[in-house]
């Protein structure tokens, strides 16, 4: 997680930085937009150092997709890299379109290298900043883009008026910068369960920034040009959507969330940094080394030619501001943008406990008193980690073959024990933590009818593909339902497609299940993803066949992966 803050007197952030200028009138029909991304390897220096990096395109980070309100999208992948490679649209709907989701395994087979596939989806019915990202361990920190929605002509927008002249700056936020070939570190961590690879340094917008150096140079940072009394609006990748505007001079941002903010330049012209400095828990918790970055904004003219002004940070170890900074979101009251409304009455209620645990690896059998290399540590929902399947699940699912309820195993709605959950003394491992865990490996799912309404409660970010979710309330130390049920928002409360919540506490969720397929919903900590923090929502067609309650049949891009559909994701 990452908290962002510059001395302006308006809402900031800090990213990896798409910057661009729009004043282009928005067509008035819907259209269907186009992009080659060409996946391959290429050789990048930082920190004195080569390094092999995946990019599209050429390109850190890789090219962004405008788009408008309705339009739909066509992209062609083309993998010229060594790696099995699949695309996510990260916080896309997909709606009936389960099929273009890129998760693989799950939604596809993976592209295998020199092999093409093409992506097809609709931005109907969303607005804002979402991203798109390789769905493969670790790959995403090179292989990853912005997607911005704008709102289709003569529709009202919230951030523009006569009196006001927005500039329009996307940002990235946040990335980390390797220097090793992070296919190694997918391997090592997947294969050979070894977790102690940190990053090298942080980016903004693609460059390290001047507090990292080679042989003594500083390494080049990213500079934001402003005019005194202009309005910014900054699209950082890295919260909720549809959220209501409030003042704030530090953004907290999470692994797979976005954010919109409107910066206004009305500080005193001269040179201020903004920071992006990580936030982890405190001890007992594990602590990394997680490195700070920072991009400078600059007023035009500039001001003073001295060192730009820095701001004061929090505490690296200040959970509080995450909860107090996401606590503080809601919907945008707005009756010309309408959500949809808060489900009231619950179909399904899941509690649902992440952690840590050990479990035996694939194929082998073992005691939970074996020391050996045959117990490997993972990542649980529930105690259960998840278990990679063989052969794609979705075309499973919509053909009725291969994969089926027998094969995969239903997540339950509660953990096996009840206990104190958030107990500091059981986050390091050893005795008093293994009687508790009882941990396995599955490959676990949930099945829902069509128009389910479903309320769960969980912690880290979780990302759930192909839904929004509504935030009702978050809170630390244990969910007591009896006590917390009174503290939900069910008027405004924020709707996003990942919700994080500080350590040692919780969130409570609601959303709709109507979206039918087959959807991944998983931690956005890539070595918690790698250890199995993940499950399978399986929405069941609606009543109706053929309609816009099913899943739409795949087209015949997709059909032509079926030839390979035993391929297995044995590595990157």
């Amino acid at each position: 997680m990452k908290s962002w803050s510059i001395p302006t007197a308006a809402a900031v952030v800090a990213a990896t930085i798409f910057f661009s200028l729009s004043t282009m009138a928005l067509p008035a029909a819907s259209a269907i937009v186009e992009h080659t991304f060409v996946v391959s390897q290429m050789t990048m220096k930082h920190l004195c150092k080569e390094t092999p990096v995946t990019v599209v395109n050429g390109q850190i980070p890789g090219p962004t997709i405008e788009v408008t309100e309705g339009d739909s999208v066509t992209v062609h992948v083309v993998n010229k890299s060594p790696h099995n490679i699949t695309i996510h649209w990260h916080g896309v709907k997909q709606r009936r379109n389960c099929w273009s989701d890129g998760v693989p395994m799950v939604t596809q087979c993976p592209i295998l290298p020199n092999q093409n596939f093409t992506y097809r989806f609709s931005v109907a019915g969303q607005v804002g900043t979402l991203w798109w990202h390789a769905h493969v361990s670790c790959l995403r920190a090179t292989l990853h883009g912005a997607i911005i929605i704008r709102p289709r002509l003569g529709a009202s927008s919230t951030t523009t008026s006569c009196d006001i002249y927005v500039m329009r700056s996307e940002l990235n936020c946040c990335w980390d910068w390797w220097a090793m070939d992070l296919a190694v570190v997918a391997r090592r961590m997947e294969k050979d369960n070894f977790f102690d690879y940190f990053p090298s340094a942080s980016t903004i917008n693609g460059k390290l920034g001047d507090l990292f150096n080679c042989s003594g140079v500083p390494e080049d940072g990213f500079v934001l040009d402003v005019e005194a009394g202009k309005t910014y609006l900054l699209r950082i990748i890295n919260t909720a959507l549809f959220s209501e505007p409030y003042t704030t001079d530090l953004v907290v941002i999470a692994p797979g969330e976005t954010i919109d903010a409107l910066v206004v330049a009305d500080a005193p012209p001269g040179k201020y940094y903004m920071v992006a400095m990580p936030n982890q828990a405190p001890l007992p918790d594990t602590q990394t080394p997680e490195p700070s970055t920072r991009a400078t904004m600059q007023y035009s003219p500039a001001g003073n030619g001295g060192k730009p002004v820095a701001p004061v940070m929090p505490d690296q170890h200040d959970v509080v501001q995450s909860l107090y900074f996401h606590s503080n979101l809601s919907s945008l009251r707005d009756p010309r943008h309408p959500l949809p409304p808060v489900p009231k009455q619950v179909d399904q209620h899941l509690f649902i406990t992440l952690g840590l645990g050990m479990a035996c690896r694939r194929g082998l059998s073992c005691s939970s008193d074996d020391e050996n290399d045959n117990m490997i540590l993972v990542a649980t929902m529930n105690n259960i980690s998840f278990l990679k399947p063989t052969a794609a699940l979705l075309p499973a699912h919509y053909y009725h073959v291969g994969s089926n309820k027998g094969d995969l195993l239903e997540l339950p709605d509660k953990p096996p024990r009840v206990f104190n959950f958030t107990d500091p003394s059981l986050i390091p491992i050893g005795p008093k933590e293994k009687a508790l865990e009882q941990t396995y490996m599955a490959t676990l799912a949930r099945w829902f009818r069509y128009g389910s309404a479903v309320e769960m409660g969980d912690s880290n970010p979780m990302h759930l593909h192909g839904h929004d979710m509504f935030v009702l309330a978050q809170g630390h130390g244990n969910f007591d339902a009896a006590r917390d049920r009174a503290r939900y928002n069910l008027v405004d409360p924020p709707l996003k497609n990942t919700v994080v919540v500080p350590n040692l506490g919780w969130v409570a969720i609601r959303f709709v299940a109507d979206n039918p397929g087959v959807w991944y919903m998983h931690c956005h900590y890539e070595f918690h993803l790698a250890m199995g923090m993940t499950a399978v929502f399986i929405v069941e067609d609606g009543p109706t066949v053929n309609t816009k309650d099913s899943l739409l049949v795949p087209d015949e891009s997709y059909l032509q992966t079926r030839e390979i559909k035993a391929s297995r994701i044995d590595g990157v």
